[in-house]
């Protein structure tokens, strides 16, 4: 079960593959479909999901079984109160634990994470309580403690900052409150020793998986562009510059800035600008954090006579809508759904055992997507 204390829309990314992640996604989207509209039809959700009728008839049946909905004739309703062909017992596990979840968008990113924590939390009797925050310290702290105060959370989810002496301060009081507390995609620094705080988050240092890729590719003199500002972009850096230097490379271009934030002269001026240093360093990669500002890059060089990947091969992370660009960018794909189920799991884990279980910090790898954004070099 899932409260939203917010009013949002959630935009999944359309699934093709019926790999048992994207299974779930899709599923997730049925009844998602079926609490808006109260009944769907097997052609239409094939044709919205792109895959065939049959996998949608075994979706729909998979969750009658569970007793989620009610199979009709061509397609299935909101479970009936007269559907008896599934014991009470059987439609989702009885709700257990009451928990939490505050991010800091309900837009990009995100919303891929709260579907995998979603699917855990209906599996494990989980209540959870989504709230969207921003990336402000105060707005996180404030809907945090709204949560917190209203005496009814088991466990909390949170995704706050970390960085600078506010990030510091927010960390320490999370581990203060009187409930346990699972981060997700955020992790403590090691200087604070901070002891009671769980998380759970995707590698952002295996982000040297990209100069391993361009270097294979025969790419020698590589740049870089990262969002200021972003608690994935320092990460991303480090592994970056550690593997640059371990495989003999070069990294003449090297730029922080966050191109979204400029209005539209000055995005064209430094975007034009970070290309001139390309080609006068003879720079034939570069790694692009996140993918609007690889896409905003990629689409100003093909306007300007730039040939992608010939003139300049570029890799994305987050992949949250770089295979939509033209050519589809190579990226590196944080687990996102994964990651929102693991961070449920660790927190029922925690629930269930309570304060003897150790303290559990997982990380989990991106995955490489590769694409026609990337080739050998010439």
């Amino acid at each position: 079960m899932i409260v939203l204390e917010r009013t949002c829309t959630l935009s999944p990314t359309m699934e093709s593959s019926d790999a048992p992640t994207f299974g779930l996604s899709r599923r997730e989207r049925i009844l998602d479909e079926l609490r808006r509209t109260g009944a769907v039809r097997v052609s239409e959700l094939a044709r919205q999901l792109g895959v065939s009728e049959l996998t949608i008839r075994r979706d729909i049946g998979q969750l009658a079984d569970r007793g989620l909905l009610t199979r009709v004739h061509g397609g299935a309703t909101l479970r009936s109160r007269l559907d008896r062909s599934v014991p009470a017992s059987a439609a989702g596990a009885p709700v257990r634990f009451r928990v939490g979840m505050v991010v800091p968008s309900l837009s990009y990113y995100w919303p891929h994470v709260i579907i995998g924590a979603r699917a855990a939390a209906t599996e494990l009797g989980v209540q959870l309580v989504l709230r969207g925050a921003t990336y402000s310290v105060d707005d996180q702290r404030r809907q945090i403690a709204s949560l917190v105060e209203s005496g009814t959370l088991h466990g909390l989810i949170a995704t706050p900052e970390t960085l600078g002496p506010d990030g510091r301060a927010l960390l320490h009081w999370l581990e203060s409150l009187p409930i346990p507390v699972v981060l997700v995609e955020r992790r403590a620094p090691s200087t604070l020793a901070l002891t009671n705080l769980e998380w759970v988050t995707t590698d952002h240092v295996f982000g040297a998986l990209a100069a391993d890729h361009l270097a294979a590719l025969g790419h020698r003199r590589l740049g870089i562009l990262t969002s200021a500002g972003s608690p994935t972009s320092w990460q991303l850096r480090r592994g970056w510059e550690r593997a640059v230097g371990e495989l003999g490379l070069e990294c003449p271009v090297d730029v922080d800035e966050a191109l979204d934030d400029l209005n539209g002269d000055a995005r064209e001026r430094a975007i034009a600008d970070l290309l001139s240093r390309c080609r006068a360093t003879g720079t034939t990669a570069l790694l692009i954090h996140n993918d609007p500002q690889a896409l905003l890059l990629q689409q100003y060089a093909r306007d300007h006579g730039w040939a992608i990947p010939d003139d300049l091969a570029i890799v994305a992370y987050d992949d949250e809508v770089a295979e939509s660009a033209e050519p589809p960018i190579t990226a590196l794909r944080p687990p996102k759904q994964h990651i929102g189920r693991l961070a449920v799991e660790t927190m029922v884990g925690r629930l269930e055992d309570g304060p003897d279980r150790p303290v559990q910090r997982m990380y989990v790898l991106p995955v490489l997507q590769r694409r026609a954004s990337t080739a050998a070099a010439h």
